[in-house]
């Protein structure tokens, strides 16, 4: 059903005429077939997607394509092409700093802050984590927290998930507390899950009397009681 309604998404961009929204359709498709599907179809999918866009759209607007390209190199284990096309997405965005970015491209936030949380699952694929953690706070910080609260939260998730799996447990409570914060006033199944799974992630610390787990699991279970 989801792949009908991205189908029907990109024949709809193609009708537009809008330079570079079919590109920016196949990009979007690319990034959920990396969740799903064999990581090489979603490298061919971002390949098109930008080659649909390169010379036809903004920096900042080019930038998102580098930047997903990067990803579907890195989930198929091109580490150096998926770093070069990092670099090529970050100078895009210095070039076009004084782009008018298209509504389209707005979805996820400000073309910098989508950069800096692709770029952390890029260093997370690569399984650089102190990189990935570094980056998906960037993210975080990157965006209007009134508008993108939900999109924060999760950013905040995941770098405390790259936080705890170097070891910083302390550290990751820390993050995940904010994430928890962000969350008020949000309603979104994603967010409700991960703060679930956080609960269960979080029996071995407080069973081994982590005063921050134990603290954070209080938290959390406020939380889900207030937003079931």
């Amino acid at each position: 059903m989801a792949q009908r309604y991205y189908m029907q998404s990109l024949g709809l961009a193609r009708e537009s005429g809008i330079p570079g929204q079919d590109g920016f359709v196949m990009r979007t498709m690319s990034q959920q077939g990396m969740k799903l599907h064999p990581p090489e179809h979603c490298l061919a999918l971002a390949d098109t997607g930008w080659d649909r866009a390169k010379g036809r759209v903004d920096q900042q607007v080019e930038a998102l394509f580098a930047v997903t390209h990067a990803h579907a190199l890195a989930k198929t284990g091109q580490r150096q092409a998926a770093l070069a096309d990092v670099d090529r997405a970050y100078a895009a965005l210095a070039a076009g700093a004084d782009d008018e970015v298209p509504f389209w491209a707005l979805v996820w936030g400000p073309p910098a802050a989508t950069v800096h949380s692709r770029t952390a699952k890029v260093f997370e694929t690569l399984g650089d984590r102190p990189n990935s953690a570094r980056s998906y706070a960037t993210a975080a910080a990157s965006r209007p927290g009134a508008t993108y609260a939900r999109i924060i939260a999760l950013d905040l998730v995941a770098q405390a998930e790259q936080q705890a799996k170097q070891g910083g447990i302390e550290q990751a409570c820390a993050t995940w507390s904010r994430a928890i914060d962000t969350m008020a006033g949000v309603r979104s199944a994603r967010t409700l899950k991960a703060v679930r799974s956080l609960r269960s992630d979080l029996r071995p610390y407080r069973a081994r009397g982590v005063r921050a787990a134990a603290e954070l699991d209080e938290h959390a279970r406020i939380f889900l009681t207030h937003h079931r």
